[in-house]
């Protein structure tokens, strides 16, 4: 309208042109944001969000930006976006699992269980909700009360493999390896070559006392993932109680060069003389677990 008042002489509304521009700095932000995310410019794409969001209150644009976030480590800032369009959608369950996800980031369980809670209020037949929530009470220290819950997802869902893998690392750290030998074994014959599920069955396998058939997952493990710390660490505390001190010392040395801030204790001079002493040091105290 403001055009065509201007083509034939009349006068343009401020207004309607202060809208029109406002709408297309809006677009313009929005998708040069978007373009950046795509291509790992994630500081960039929070920058063109916040001001597009200064310009329009829009969802798709909070939950672009909380993605953005996620990517910077911004958590909070990204919970508060996400929670921002769930005053806008309070019945979206899968978007309340999105601010779930993120408060396990901060390990803030208690927010976990309250946003959990309002998502089962509104479908307790949700399988991933019960799967954050039991992540929450394992965060919280309540592992039995986890277990229950990762059961209940299973039974909604019994193609879960995250509550599968997430249960038998629970019952294994509890030292209940029998129970997550089903877990296990489950898990193995699905995705055999995945690096949790192998890390999994080689830990399994070592509790249940059999060191061959552990030591060779750990070499899986390290072939799938040659990065994986924990795989060499835990190799070589078998070697080293089959007498394999060459092999434990080798596992060692893996660790030291991948992760030399993480053995520091045992580091220094790593010449023969002494590895023995400080092999059965970084062997002493091993809980793959951590509780």
């Amino acid at each position: 309208m403001g055009f065509w008042k201007t083509f034939f002489g009349g006068e343009a509304d401020p207004e309607e042109e202060k809208r029109n521009a406002d709408a297309r700095n809006f677009d313009l932000l929005k998708y040069d944001g978007v373009k950046a995310m795509r291509i790992g410019q994630f500081d960039y794409a929070a920058k063109c969000f916040q001001k597009a969001l200064e310009t329009k209150d829009d969802p798709e644009v909070h939950d672009y930006f909380s993605r953005a976030l996620i990517h910077l480590g911004r958590l909070d800032e990204a919970l508060r976006e996400l929670k921002t369009i769930m005053r806008t959608d309070p019945d979206n369950v899968n978007l309340m699992m999105q601010a779930a996800g993120v408060a396990y980031m901060k390990e803030d369980y208690d927010e976990m269980v309250s946003i959990c809670e309002q998502a089962l209020a509104l479908d307790d037949s949700h399988a991933l909700v019960h799967l954050f929530y039991a992540k929450a009470e394992l965060g919280q220290g309540h592992l039995v009360q986890g277990i229950a819950r990762l059961t209940k997802a299973i039974s909604l869902d019994e193609e879960l493999a995250d509550a599968r893998l997430l249960r038998g690392q629970t019952l294994l750290a509890m030292g209940d390896a029998k129970s997550a030998e089903e877990d296990a074994d489950w898990l193995m014959a699905r995705a055999e070559d995945n690096e949790d599920v192998l890390l999994l069955k080689a830990r399994l396998e070592a509790a249940l006392g059999n060191a061959d058939a552990a030591i060779e997952l750990y070499g899986r493990v390290t072939d799938v993932n040659p990065f994986q710390t924990d795989a060499y660490r835990e190799r070589g505390a078998l070697r080293y109680e089959q007498g394999d001190k060459q092999g434990a010392e080798e596992d060692m040395q893996k660790v030291l060069e991948l992760n030399p801030q993480e053995m520091a204790d045992v580091s220094g001079d790593y010449s023969a003389e002494g590895i023995e002493q400080k092999t059965r040091q970084a062997y002493s105290n091993l809980n793959p677990f951590g509780i």
